[in-house]
């Protein structure tokens, strides 16, 4: 942890300016969003957009500059002074819990000549001091201390130089979001239908769920739309990505999910998210692999405990870049299946370059011992190191090297996004389902991604986010 003089840290993501003025009105950027509406109306998903200078900083004011983006657990900031540094698109922020014990998210740049505060990744302080000039603040935002005020600045106003902060902040269940837009939906209207997922996952722990240590992070050479593509319910990968894992024994196929499995629903929303659910409905109640004493239905109704005690396996993406996985897994093959939670996050680096996060959440009231084994199984499975992730990084480059060409460009290459479409496949809508959404019967379909590119687009032609693509186009 950083010393309070250490003040915040220093990332990576934020080195690149940060996304200021007015939005870019490129006629290519309108040509392509043309030919987007166009092509996924078919199925089809025009290669560029996944690496292309223009659209990706469009993508940086008219989508992370103005959705609900991630910014992290309230567990990783429990007591006041505690603080983590964050990013919303590329902008640098501060999440803090103040000494009043709000929690806020404050743009990390001296109210003087702008330099950036934050030194360490995490850490606790009262105070944060620029490193410029030693101007000082409390970790409220409030503007504390100036060098030589009554010689240099006798006549300022403290009040009126404070931090800026995001203008909207909401914590849902713990999850923290914050919108650099002033106004706009609120973040319950914005997640809307999908709060029935996503209280599944939250909800089924006695205590709730915590974070256990730092987010890992990495850099790939991958567009963030790849991994929240992924994450909204490709399921079709998963036997041919993933086929080695199963084949040394690191997973079991029916609870990871393979092509073709009745049991499997895919689900997307009327509002701002798609999932996929692994549904084994087995003789015992799996719950995620919780043991039975983390387990508790206290805060769910009758249905959603149900769905949770048949689900070995639940991924899903909350636009734009905030994923989830919740696994029965192991790491061992000589050891049993346990559960844990991540929060995946891919955060925009450049075109087709992206920063991977990854949290990893265990029931909160579970013991030390299987919060251990929980972290250590996430570690192997989903994690830099882990099977499944190498796997899922080591295709996903290819895609933003063969976007970034002038063929893709010249020829207007479009990728195939029609399998579950009328016509195409035999998955069909789940007319039985009664959960939220729209349920296909199988996971041979790509409704979910086709939801996420809709919504995509939506955003990028300033439309309201967070919106189910019309389903005719699903």
């Amino acid at each position: 942890m950083a010393t309070e003089e250490d003040g915040c840290p220093h990332g990576d993501v934020g080195e690149s300016p940060v996304t200021t003025g007015e939005e870019p009105n490129s006629p290519r950027v309108e040509q392509l969003l043309e030919t987007h509406r166009g092509a996924l109306e078919n199925g089809r998903l025009p290669m560029t957009v996944y690496n292309n200078e223009e659209i990706f900083e469009t993508e940086l004011r008219r989508i992370f500059g103005r959705a609900w983006v991630f910014v992290g657990h309230e567990t990783e900031i429990p007591e006041p002074g505690d603080y983590a540094k964050r990013y919303i698109g590329k902008d640098p922020f501060i999440f803090v819990r103040g000494e009043d014990d709000e929690i806020r998210v404050l743009f990390d740049t001296c109210t003087h000549h702008g330099s950036q505060l934050c030194k360490a990744e995490q850490g606790n302080s009262s105070h944060f001091r620029c490193p410029y000039h030693g101007w000082t603040f409390k970790n409220t935002g409030d503007l504390a201390g100036i060098p030589l005020r009554n010689q240099a600045f006798e006549g300022l106003d403290p009040d009126e130089w404070g931090l800026h902060e995001a203008p909207r902040v909401e914590n849902y269940k713990g999850l923290v979001f914050a919108s650099i837009a002033s106004e706009g939906r609120s973040l319950e209207e914005y997640l809307g239908d999908f709060k029935w997922y996503l209280d599944v996952h939250l909800d089924i722990a006695k205590g709730g769920m915590e974070v256990i240590g730092e987010p890992h992070r990495w850099r790939a050479d991958s567009d963030w739309k790849s991994g929240a593509d992924n994450f909204s319910a490709d399921s079709y990968h998963t036997g041919v990505a993933h086929r080695s894992v199963f084949e040394v024994g690191f997973g079991d196929e029916d609870i990871s999910g393979t092509a073709g499995q009745e049991t499997q629903r895919h689900v997307t929303h009327a509002d701002s998210g798609s999932t996929s659910l692994r549904l084994l409905e087995p003789d015992e109640d799996i719950f995620f692999g919780y043991p039975d004493e983390y387990v508790t239905d206290e805060k769910l109704s009758d249905r959603q405990y149900e769905l949770a005690a048949a689900c070995g396996a639940a991924t899903g993406t909350i636009f734009p870049n905030l994923s989830f996985i919740h696994l029965a897994a192991t790491n061992d093959p000589d050891k049993p299946l346990d559960g844990f939670f991540s929060l995946r996050q891919w955060q925009p680096v450049g075109p087709g370059e992206m920063e991977a996060w990854s949290w990893v959440l265990v029931p909160a009231e579970a013991s030390e011992e299987y919060k251990k084994r929980a972290y250590d199984v996430a570690l192997g499975t989903f994690s830099p190191s882990g099977n499944f992730e190498q796997d899922d990084f080591a295709v996903w480059d290819g895609i933003a090297e063969a976007a970034g060409t002038v063929f893709a460009e010249k020829q207007d290459v479009q990728m195939n996004y029609q399998m579950g479409m009328p016509g195409i496949g035999q998955a069909e809508i789940d007319e039985d389902w009664d959960g939220p959404g729209t349920a296909w019967d199988d996971n041979l379909e790509e409704g979910t991604c086709r939801t996420f590119h809709g919504n995509w687009q939506k955003a990028m032609n300033g439309e309201e986010i967070g919106m189910q693509y019309p389903e005719d186009h699903i």
